[in-house]
């Protein structure tokens, strides 16, 4: 291995890189398929605690189940953790400690603890750890990354119907942490400010959560449910120019701006399929020996925002931020 865990090929070790899987569920079946249909990539194996998932998905894809973790970690130069959020830390400082390279999805971990000790051991040993807050890559497709301006307020739902998975976690760590990461990556700099509330409704954590977060120049006020009647996801920026409103569900945006943005950005491979792109760049992030787009240190960052938000928030039936 070189730096950030580069596979050297002077070594003899083959041009494509063996990627193993760590979940068999409905997540862990997403990156499967990217796995088995990305040209670079020799799919490892998978392992799950369900042998029953494990065995339905290595034979759908053709490829080996593992009963022990380590067996995958022998047989791989990364893995995929796609197990269930909080066995996110649990099963990736294991890998780490073994030099594995990682893509890890959201949220990093689910506790800070062990998200401070992924990065600790991710940058002690120069490996690649990729999070997959994947609407980075729609915003990326749309040119946000490209806007001279930083945002003075942004406001985002993202409203689901309730479905038990996801719900081992808050709805913070969920599904707010997509926006909580956005926000950080366009304000570029942590908040000066955490505000929370949320409310259980199904589960026994919250399913219903509202933040605000302030910085130097502005505010994001940000909402998540898993309790909503129908989906609803929309990320409304305003500059100092202008206001952007984006649909994240149905892939278009209102673009009040002088600012030249691509209001096509659904048909963008980076947005069409977010999962695919986050996949070719752990891959070439590890090849090419450098940092991925959304790295270990920005996780961490969305999950100290999103324990902020659900240790400030009261379990109560009013729900509402204080005035």
């Amino acid at each position: 291995m070189n730096s950030f865990g580069a596979v050297d090929k002077r070594q003899g070790m083959s041009d494509k890189l063996r990627i193993g899987l760590i979940g068999a569920g409905k997540f862990g079946g997403y990156h499967a398929n990217k796995l088995d249909a990305h040209p670079s990539v020799n799919f490892s194996g998978i392992f799950d605690v369900s042998l029953s998932a494990s065995t339905a998905l290595s034979e759908k894809h053709g490829v080996e189940y593992f009963k022990q973790f380590d067996d995958l970690v022998d047989v791989s130069d990364a893995l995929i953790v796609a197990s269930p959020a909080s066995y996110h830390g649990v099963y990736a400082l294991r890998a780490l400690e073994a030099g594995q390279n990682l893509l890890i999805e959201k949220p990093l971990a689910t506790t800070l603890k062990d998200a401070k000790k992924i990065v600790e051991i991710t940058e002690k040993k120069n490996l690649v750890v990729q999070v997959g807050h994947q609407e980075r890559f729609v915003g990326r497709a749309i040119g946000l990354d490209k806007v001279p301006e930083k945002p003075i307020l942004i406001k985002a739902e993202r409203l689901n119907p309730y479905s038990p998975r996801g719900t081992d976690t808050s709805v913070t760590m969920d599904l707010m942490t997509h926006d909580i990461d956005l926000v950080l990556w366009l304000m570029g700099e942590p908040p000066e400010s955490v505000r929370g509330a949320g409310r259980k409704i199904k589960s026994d954590t919250h399913d219903h959560v509202v933040a605000e977060l302030s910085f130097s120049r502005g505010k994001a006020f940000l909402e998540a449910s898993r309790d909503a009647p129908v989906g609803h996801r929309e990320f409304e920026i305003t500059y100092p120019s202008g206001t952007v409103t984006i649909d994240l569900n149905a892939k278009s945006l209102v673009n009040q701006t002088p600012f030249k943005l691509n209001r096509y950005f659904g048909e963008s491979p980076q947005a069409k399929d977010s999962l695919a792109a986050g996949l070719d760049e752990f891959v070439s992030a590890i090849k090419e020996q450098r940092a991925p787009f959304i790295s270990a240190r920005d996780g961490l960052m969305a999950v100290d925002i999103a324990t902020k938000v659900d240790t400030f928030s009261p379990v109560a039936a009013h729900y509402a931020l204080a005035e």
